[in-house]
């Protein structure tokens, strides 16, 4: 993120002036020396004293709060306001934690890298729309997936897929691509583009009215079958209020797509979105 590239180029700059300080001091002191370099001879500088080292570990800790405006349900054309909690812990360049879940990078090779990620798909209440009234509820439940990533200059270039453990099942593919860059030292801007394709499980679960649905809602029954769900694209925008302190936005709008944008359950297949944030970066 924008705020560990602007303290990391601190931290660097603070350690060339360290380090050009201590050049200095020591050519002082051989120069005044010198007489006595033939008295006394230093002993040979033992390198495997500093292999045997321990690397110490890099990590950051970000913590923070914010809200989100988005529909009430995945194809609703009413709206909501929620607060949202934000903590993201790195370890390395190998692990990330946020509120997504845990993601795990096993490989990196110049621009591309493959990760894990365990993470949960949050379901859906019948409760939290009247249009949702008689559709049952779609449980909580765990995810696994992937990512393969290549970055290039500016662009991330990516492909996931998630697989939901009971709940509906689903299985969701995503491919996308993401551009950031630094317009100011403190300004980081981003925009991104993806397209979301799910299976015949995911889609019904969300999208389809059986039989006893169609009973209890007053709904038409509905069959959804796997394809391209939805197309995103974003746009964001991350400032550093200090060394520590950060403020980021996003505006985001889905397109519901194919079978789930003709589903009956679907009132608008517009889907906008906008949150807000504010963190501190330990």
């Amino acid at each position: 993120m924008f705020c560990t590239k602007y303290i990391d180029w601190r931290l660097t700059r603070s350690a060339l002036f360290v380090t050009f300080t201590s050049l200095g001091t020591a050519s002082t002191v051989l120069a005044a020396d010198a007489s006595l370099a033939d008295q006394a001879q230093e002993p040979p500088f033992d390198q495997e004293r500093f292999n045997n080292e321990a690397v110490k570990p890099s990590w950051s800790l970000i913590i923070g709060a914010g809200g989100i405006y988005e529909p009430e349900y995945e194809g609703s054309d009413e709206f909501k306001a929620s607060p949202v909690p934000l903590v993201i812990f790195t370890y390395g360049e190998w692990l990330e934690i946020d509120p997504t879940g845990a993601t795990i990078t096993a490989l990196r090779n110049g621009g591309f890298s493959l990760a894990g990620k365990v993470g949960y798909e949050t379901g859906r209440d019948q409760d939290d729309h009247d249009r949702l009234n008689g559709l049952g509820d779609i449980d909580f439940a765990a995810t696994v997936g992937a990512k393969a990533a290549y970055t290039w200059n500016a662009f991330e270039f990516y492909a996931t897929l998630d697989q939901t453990i009971e709940g509906s099942e689903s299985l969701i593919g995503t491919v996308g691509v993401e551009y950031s860059a630094p317009v100011t030292e403190r300004l980081m801007v981003s925009a991104g583009a993806e397209v979301v394709v799910a299976n015949d499980k995911h889609m019904q679960a969300y999208f389809g009215v059986n039989a006893a649905q169609a009973a209890a809602s007053g709904l038409s029954e509905y069959k959804a079958e796997a394809g391209i769900k939805r197309v995103n694209v974003s746009a964001s925008a991350t400032y550093g209020l200090s060394e520590d302190w950060f403020v980021r936005g996003e505006a985001a709008l889905g397109i519901l797509t194919g079978d789930a944008a003709d589903s009956p359950i679907v009132e608008k297949k517009l889907q906008p979105s906008a949150s807000i944030f504010v963190g501190y970066k330990f």
